[in-house]
């Protein structure tokens, strides 16, 4: 109990303790302080105990005041059309409960003062965050009292902690089932370049080949940024091989129109000579000629299902913890068609 004489020696008032004190003092994290006051389980009996023996010490109390029906929607990145389907959705649920929706950016080559840290200061009613928080920034907000879900995440989460994503890897299993059922056998693939969101969906590519008896050539294989530059300079690096694809599958929609750009540049035509399949479905497949082929990733109800619980969290209501997965499905455009060689007969087997 050092920490505990220290503090007392020091002669700190109890309004000034936080959660963070409170963890230190019973040597445990602030996620386990966290359930001890909200009455959660996953503690144990002993550590319980020894939490709450500090908070009735110390006279802490949950901060309850200065609170706004303000809903902050924290982005890594805010240039991109995926990051506005993410707006829309918090949008439409945050309307329902009257909230006010503050959106924001915290990037790690931002100026000061643009952190997490900032952020759990303003007190926002509860936070949503795209993608990732860091352990650091999980206390941070836990430590202000400030409830936080997380949109989409890219990485693996412990289990208390809540996020609202989507199946990535049946999403990506769809999009190469389709060209498989189509006759398609020398398939290319562009990935990301180390984007963790990327592993579930190539993993689902992979899976659909499996279940075929096929294995992915890795000369097939190309990774780019998420952009649709990014997606032509992978595609004409596959179109130059020597045997060249007759479809593609990428990890996102831009990419997928930066392989339209390469097909056009050498005189192929989608889907006449090469079809192509991306993942998420903005706005731009549909606009694009032909429209394309690509995995319905559900970003709005994804944004307004997490919104929901966010809000729910701002209350205090009592809520299930943990993860909640959407279903993505395979939207069928004009992109994808029988390979030149089976037009006229059943597909080819391997």
């Amino acid at each position: 109990m050092k920490a505990t004489d220290d503090r007392a020696e020091a002669g700190a008032e109890p309004g000034a303790v936080t959660i963070a004190y409170i963890a230190e003092s019973a040597g445990v994290s602030i996620p386990t302080v966290s359930k001890v006051l909200n009455r959660r389980g996953g503690v144990s009996d002993q550590t319980r105990a020894r939490v709450e023996e500090l908070i009735s010490l110390h006279g802490y109390r949950k901060p309850v005041g200065n609170r706004s029906n303000v809903v902050e929607l924290v982005f890594r990145e805010l240039d991109s059309l995926w990051a506005v389907e993410v707006i829309r959705g918090v949008e439409r649920a945050a309307r329902k409960h009257r909230a006010v929706v503050m959106v924001s950016e915290v990037r790690g080559d931002g100026p000061p003062g643009r952190s997490i840290e900032e952020t759990a200061g303003r007190r926002p009613n509860c936070v949503l965050a795209v993608n990732r928080l860091s352990p650091e920034e999980r206390e941070q907000l836990t430590a202000a009292g400030v409830p936080f879900v997380i949109i989409d995440p890219l990485d693996d989460l412990p289990d208390e902690v809540p996020f609202v994503g989507s199946t990535g890897f049946r999403g990506g299993q769809a999009a190469m089932r389709h060209l498989l059922d189509l006759g398609h056998r020398r398939i290319a693939m562009i990935s990301g370049t180390g984007q963790p969101v990327i592993v579930p969906r190539q993993s689902g590519f992979l899976a659909a080949l499996a279940q075929d008896g096929l294995t992915h050539d890795p000369e097939l294989l190309a990774g780019s940024p998420f952009t649709r530059e990014g997606g032509r300079a992978a595609a004409l690096e596959l179109l130059a091989l020597p045997e060249r694809p007759t479809a593609f599958v990428t990890v996102s929609d831009p990419q997928a129109l930066g392989v339209y750009q390469a097909a056009g540049e050498l005189g192929l035509s989608v889907p006449r000579d090469l079809s192509v399949v991306g993942f998420d479905d903005l706005p731009i497949a549909s606009w694009a000629e032909p429209p394309l082929t690509t995995v319905h990733q559900p970003l709005n109800e994804m944004a307004a299902a997490a919104t929901e619980l966010a809000l729910a969290l701002g209350r205090r209501e009592e809520v299930q913890q943990g993860g909640t997965e959407i279903a993505t499905t395979l939207t069928v455009r004009g992109s994808t068609a029988r390979p030149k060689r089976c037009r006229s007969g059943p597909p080819s087997q391997t």
